[in-house]
């Protein structure tokens, strides 16, 4: 005997969840307080973002009706816009993500003239391909019809676009509508597709990307963070793709990093940390690594303080060579910045420079309390080593300089 799980959500179910969707809670969480499936909350979540609580509430009742128009204007904001789906679901009153992936599917197979209502009784049959086949020199003629419109092993892969091309490249020679028989593609979505050429992704916005593309290495976030452009990363990414761009940052090369492990040679300590990054307030938590820029007249490197309350290098040394002279440089910096009321915990590797007998009187004198990573364990400070990572994204990748100087 089978059970309708379903019964089991019934509206008070509901009711107490629609109540923590307004304190605020996630679908994670009332899940868990209810004892439901997250997937099911989930969906009460999207339903109630696009309906309200009566919608959620409503549920199990009559399915909505939606009419054309909305269809259009949803399947295309989604699939042209780059706009998200709860984000659609939400603006045009959609309580269903089901119906809404349904009309992006038809819509990206054969435009809006896919979701136009078909009138009662009119149905596709049931092996059109097949159909075609079994007719053979009546559909095919002469040479026949290529077989990647005739086969399903070929024509099925096909969009809708790409089928109508091999069509129309056809029509001269055979019968149209046994050539769009034989293709599986309807009429009126083969003559949409030769109306609306497949054009390029977001047309707009491509001058802007060239010109943020060639300025910055890693120019496509500027789109959202500075122009405040509507646009998915997907979206992003196939604009770039069309356009030829690829981004070189953060690639695995063969190049050495600098790595200044040499084992035990001084007074190492434990991870008082332990990841936890979350700060109150500035001078309370902070972190120290020495980076390496490798440039034409040579390498330098960076070994800077950065404090994870304010997000600011509070202190920093530039070098030709990451001796004791440039740690010792950027604790006299560290010295004169720091309030004398702080205390705080600073994450560093165990590096020889932070072993060493200066390096960890001049920290003590100062009352700050080491703490060291786990050895080849880098995520042990994850905050500084992302901060070297958005520095040298933003700031380095593609720039060169002539001398240390300029650079400095």
């Amino acid at each position: 005997m089978s059970i309708d799980l379903r019964l089991r959500h019934d509206r008070s179910t509901r009711e107490r969840a629609a109540e923590m969707f307004e304190r605020g809670l996630g679908y994670r969480s009332v899940a868990r307080v209810l004892g439901v499936p997250a997937e099911a909350v989930r969906d009460w979540l999207g339903k109630y973002r696009a309906t309200g609580r009566d919608g959620l509430l409503a549920m199990g009742g009559r399915q909505a009706r939606y009419d054309f128009e909305t269809k259009v204007a949803a399947a295309s904001a989604v699939v042209d816009g780059g706009m998200a789906k709860p984000e659609a679901m939400e603006r045009f009153g959609i309580a269903s993500a089901t119906p809404l992936k349904r009309w992006c599917r038809l819509y990206r197979e054969g435009g809006a003239d896919a979701l136009r209502p078909k009138p009662k009784g009119e149905g596709r049959a049931p092996d059109a391909r097949g159909g075609a086949r079994a007719r053979g020199p009546q559909a095919r003629g002469p040479g026949g019809v290529p077989k990647k419109i005739d086969s399903p092993e070929g024509g099925a892969r096909l969009a809708a676009r790409e089928r109508a091309a091999a069509v129309a490249a056809l029509s001269g020679r055979f019968p149209l509508a046994d050539l769009l028989t034989a293709a599986s593609l309807p009429r009126s979505t083969y003559y949409y597709a030769l109306s609306h050429p497949k054009g390029p992704t977001r047309p707009e916005l491509r001058p802007r990307v060239a010109e943020i593309f060639g300025r910055l290495p890693n120019g496509a976030m500027e789109l959202r963070a500075v122009d405040g452009e509507r646009v998915a990363d997907k979206t992003v990414l196939k604009m770039m793709r069309e356009m030829g761009l690829r981004c070189g940052i953060r690639r695995e090369t063969d190049y050495r990093r600098y790595n200044s492990y040499r084992g035990v040679v001084g007074e190492t300590f434990e991870n008082v940390l332990g990841r936890d990054f979350a700060a109150d307030g500035p001078w309370r938590k902070m972190g120290t690594d020495v980076t390496e820029f490798k440039l034409s007249f040579g390498r330098a490197y960076l070994a800077p303080v950065y404090d994870f309350g304010s997000r600011e290098i509070v202190a920093h040394s530039i070098s030709l060579h990451p001796d004791l002279a440039q740690q010792k440089e950027m604790l006299a910096m560290l010295a004169e910045a720091k309030p004398a009321w702080s205390e705080p915990i600073m994450q560093m590797d165990m590096g020889w420079q932070y072993q060493h007998a200066e390096f960890v009187a001049a920290l003590k004198g100062m009352g700050v309390v080491q703490s060291m990573s786990r050895k080849g364990n880098c995520l042990d400070n994850a905050c500084t080593e992302g901060m070297f990572g958005h520095l040298k994204d933003e700031f380095f990748r593609g720039r060169d300089w002539d001398d240390f100087e300029e650079f400095k």
